[in-house]
């Protein structure tokens, strides 16, 4: 069995989003210099185990130079994650319902960037592939500010079969693509939405691309060749966001 990765968060509001959402992901709280009564109380209740340390004997791992407000909590990340059949199951879907499939991305800075637009534009969920795709690491955590927390991170088992179920539900899938024939501009997104993001370098896959009901694309100056999938992914939640008012 493979050995689950721990990673260290830092902060006050990412710690607080952890234990109020998925305290399961809490292994160890430590409490810097004064102690923040408030989550201690928490963390008692929880009966997460902890310690009091100074900045001079911080955990071992932790960047000396962090920001942590007093708070430093050693989390599992995966634990975070949600199975695919009770989310999907218990999520009240309307027509302003957004979603984001991740379709092999690599790099868990991208990952922790697009859940934190995720969250800023009101995304429901993100759906994270179990296979070929950066898992959720203390990376992503710390990149997603505390948003890993704060929105469904929900694993799934094959691609294509988890949109077409979401279409069976009245979803319509985007695939995000610099060749789309849909710009993000003209489009109104009328009904439960899913925007799947592909691969830094290669893109959506080719069967996933054409489960697909629009291939969406953003304008750009012409001559710039292409914007990140995370600056993409912040760009295309705002269009939505914007047109559900």
């Amino acid at each position: 069995m493979k050995k689950q990765e721990n990673a260290y968060i830092y902060g006050k509001h990412a710690i607080s989003e952890a234990l109020k959402r998925a305290p399961q992901a809490l292994r160890h709280m430590y409490f810097v210099g004064k102690t923040n009564q408030d989550v201690m109380e928490k963390t008692q209740a929880l009966g997460i185990p902890y310690d009091n340390c100074d900045e001079n004997h911080l955990p071992q791992g932790v960047d000396r130079d962090a920001n942590h407000q007093g708070l430093i909590a050693l989390v599992t990340p995966k634990k975070i994650l949600q199975e695919y059949k009770p989310f999907i199951e218990s999520l009240e879907v309307t027509d302003g319902t957004g979603l984001v499939l991740l379709n092999e991305l690599t790099d868990p800075h991208n990952v922790g960037a697009i859940i934190r637009s995720a969250a800023a534009f009101g995304i429901k969920g993100v759906l994270i592939p179990e296979y070929r795709q950066a898992p959720i690491t203390g990376t992503v955590v710390k990149v997603s500010a505390g948003m890993a927390f704060a929105l469904p991170l929900v694993s799934i088992g094959n691609t294509n079969t988890v949109l077409r179920d979401l279409k069976d539900r009245g979803f319509w899938v985007y695939g995000l693509t610099g060749e789309g024939d849909t710009s993000i501009t003209d489009e109104q997104f009328t009904k439960p939405s899913v925007f799947v993001l592909g691969n830094e370098e290669r893109g959506m896959r080719e069967k996933t691309e054409e489960v697909c009901d629009f291939r969406l694309s953003i304008p750009i100056a012409s001559d710039v060749e292409s914007l990140n999938v995370a600056a993409s992914a912040a760009v295309t939640f705002y269009a939505w966001k914007s047109q559900r008012g």
